[in-house]
């Protein structure tokens, strides 16, 4: 009986996650192809055929639906930029990584929009950031010169100029062609700034 009992709440377990996977995959699904201004609750609960209060039971607002989409981001950014750091030279290694960042957020331009620009009430750098999170920002510090004495202040550094270039060309504030310049410009910067050039 207690076997029983056992599998059923296994089996309820593995039902609610499905469904949170679903809601998360719909979700992606329509910023993708309409922008996040269509992701509405009543949207969701049609396009995967549950009720509202259904959807409502798995996230508490559309906020909560956001955020679950930003985890699963930044967990295929961190994923991203460790395949893209392959190279024993640090320039080739930044590069790649700083390449691969912005290639993401192009690419990815709904799910970067998740994880970056709306609110999701996700915590960075505190006590309990989510492990994603952390993994990402651990992914860029890994191509940051080790030479630095404040790893977290450049890593964050280098966050920082990677989203605003991404961000200002995608807004058509600065010269798109000139990408390829300012990547390397940024990459000279890190560099002659630890001593590592």
């Amino acid at each position: 009986m207690k076997d029983a009992v056992v599998g059923i709440s296994e089996r309820k377990t593995k039902d609610r996650a499905d469904r949170q996977q679903r809601i998360v995959a719909a979700a992606r699904k329509i910023a993708e192809e309409e922008g996040w201004s269509a992701v509405t609750i009543r949207r969701l609960a049609d396009q995967i055929e549950y009720s509202q209060p259904v959807l409502y039971s798995h996230f508490g607002n559309r906020g909560a639906i956001v955020a679950a989409v930003a985890v699963e981001g930044f967990e295929e950014l961190a994923k991203i930029l460790r395949s893209a750091s392959q190279s024993a030279d640090k320039r080739d290694n930044l590069h790649a990584v700083a390449e691969a960042y912005i290639s993401f957020a192009d690419e990815q331009s709904a799910l970067y929009e998740a994880m970056f620009i709306l609110p999701s009430g996700l915590r960075f750098a505190e006590a309990d950031t989510r492990s994603e999170l952390a993994e990402a920002f651990e992914a860029l510090a890994a191509v940051v010169p080790q030479s630095s004495d404040k790893i977290e202040t450049a890593t964050e550094t280098l966050w920082a100029a990677l989203h605003g270039l991404v961000e200002l060309e995608r807004l058509g504030r600065i010269r798109p062609g000139n990408r390829a310049q300012r990547v390397e410009l940024l990459i000279d910067a890190f560099l002659c700034r630890s001593g590592s050039s």
